[in-house]
């Protein structure tokens, strides 16, 4: 590694000099260790805490709403505003948290939004009116959105590329086994004959706060990524972290490891402007910026269309008690997960763009059939659930590819808030709009207007998928710096906008 001052142009602020490195292809070559499980453990099981608090919000809506609960509030105001405002927290908390994501690094963010979190889920469950409900509501969004940007940005720049899309896909598909265990823990709370109508739905957020403490302990001793470090300044810490981890890899695995593929030379840089952000995500990258809003949307909106009101549709149409949905959610929270389990391997050796195009088409059309048979009347309870899992096992992979998408194919510097920002508008456009558009729709008791929530999130998912059979970038087993060059590069032209 060598590094030599550099004037700063006048559209590169703050830099501070210029640097040689191999550290990516170092990363990019290590093989899967002990090392990277605990990346995978302290960073990727936050997801599991949203399933857990997503899940159990939904579940506890009816009960929220009945006399005794401790709230003057509707199950419709639970799935419709109080599920908007967690989803409009989240969009801001992502915004403004990737910012100083990717300008005051990966690790100080990813410990803070984890705090903000806890906090708010702490004090959700000492609600005592329906605005105090609602307030915290947005702020534990706010705290979610946050660690979206810094935790995705954070554990691409951190798992070799030949195992980037699996460990994504599985790492936010996790938030289903949260879900799986929300939606058994409800089962639980929500029994009269163990806890009080006004005190099972508190414990059960308690609960949350505890594992989230248990993670915020294990996050202590995840690093800040080397990636970041030689952007901004930090070159010597880079080095001295890849290294100690080469040292640690080879005593684990008792062989050299191979040399590294190349290096880059780079302008370090303090900060870089948000102008230069925007103009690089819609400037430089116009087709990738389409491809991200799409994926964004489209998932957004099927999952708005299933899973808020997932229990009023099967107490309302399939008279299941309140008590009981939790069983049902259980089992598409599972076809969630398996997913990205199974499929993930597809999306390092098939490819991008075959499996992100196919997983989202597919889970449309299926859920289109579901509508269908809805429609007729042909479900139960019972084969309801079965389709939702098989619409969710598909969807869960697609959804689950839309976030690595929009981490790997833009430059490392806007990486934090290029998820940020997709993420942010993507979700405010399906995840805003559809909680209050669904919640009237599934609560009506009407079943054309259930056929049509459901025909909206299928269509959304279908149009997103054919956008990645033109767009999607064929990023597997490739390093970052590869598909989309650092903007801090001096020498590298970037030519890798296309979707060879």
């Amino acid at each position: 590694m060598t590094a030599a001052a550099s004037s700063s142009p006048d559209s590169v602020p703050a830099s501070t000099g210029t640097i040689t490195t191999s550290v990516p292809a170092r990363l990019d070559r290590l093989p899967w260790s002990r090392w990277h499980w605990m990346i995978v453990i302290g960073l990727g099981t936050v997801w599991i805490l949203d399933g857990l608090e997503v899940t159990i919000v939904g579940n506890v809506a009816g009960r929220l709403a009945e006399e005794g609960s401790g709230l003057d509030i509707s199950a419709a105001q639970v799935t419709g505003i109080a599920a908007a405002l967690y989803v409009a927290g989240a969009c801001s908390g992502a915004l403004f948290f990737g910012r100083l994501t990717d300008r005051y690094g990966r690790k100080k963010l990813f410990m803070v939004t984890l705090a903000v979190y806890l906090a708010a889920t702490a004090m959700t469950a000492l609600s005592f009116e329906s605005w105090w409900f609602f307030l915290f509501r947005f702020l534990t969004g706010f705290g979610i959105g946050g660690e979206y940007a810094a935790i995705n940005s954070a554990i691409d720049e951190l798992i070799p590329s030949l195992y980037r899309g699996r460990v994504d896909l599985i790492i936010n598909g996790s938030y289903w086994l949260g879900a799986i265990g929300g939606a058994l823990l409800s089962i639980v709370m929500l029994d009269t004959a163990i806890f009080p109508k006004d005190l099972g739905w508190r414990l059960s957020f308690a609960l949350g706060v505890v594992l989230g403490l248990v993670i915020l302990l294990v996050r202590r001793h995840v690093p800040e990524s080397p990636r970041w470090q030689f952007i901004h300044g930090r070159g010597e810490k880079a080095e001295a972290l890849v290294s100690s981890v080469e040292r640690e890899i080879e005593q684990e695995k008792g062989e050299p490891l191979p040399p590294p593929a190349g290096e880059i030379t780079i302008q370090e840089r303090k900060s870089i402007g948000f102008g230069l952000i925007a103009r690089t995500v819609f400037g430089r990258y116009p087709r990738r910026a389409i491809l991200g809003l799409s994926l964004f949307i489209g998932q957004a909106f099927l999952y708005n269309a299933i899973t808020f009101g997932f229990g009023t549709i099967l107490s309302t149409f399939f008279d299941v008690p309140t008590g009981s949905t939790g069983y049902y959610f259980a089992v598409i929270a599972a076809g969630n997960f398996l997913g990205p389990l199974l499929l993930g391997k597809l999306f390092d050796t098939v490819g991008r763009r075959v499996m992100i195009s196919s997983t989202y088409i597919l889970s449309g059309l299926l859920l289109f059939g579901t509508a269908w048979l809805f429609d007729r009347g042909s479900l139960t309870a019972t084969t309801m659930t079965a389709c939702w899992c098989v619409v969710l096992f598909f969807a869960s992979a697609g959804a689950s590819s839309a976030y690595l998408t929009v981490s790997e194919v833009f430059p490392m510097e806007t990486r934090a808030m290029a998820i940020a920002f997709f993420y942010a508008l993507g979700t405010a456009a399906g995840g805003i709009s559809g909680p209050l558009i669904f919640a009237d729709l599934t609560e009506s008791g009407v079943v054309a207007d259930t056929v049509l929530a459901f025909q909206i999130g299928a269509g959304l998912m279908c149009a997103a998928g054919l956008v990645a059979v033109f767009l999607a970038v064929r990023a597997e087993r490739r390093s970052l710096e590869d598909i989309a060059t650092p903007l801090s590069v001096t020498t590298a032209a970037d030519t890798s906008d296309v979707t060879a």
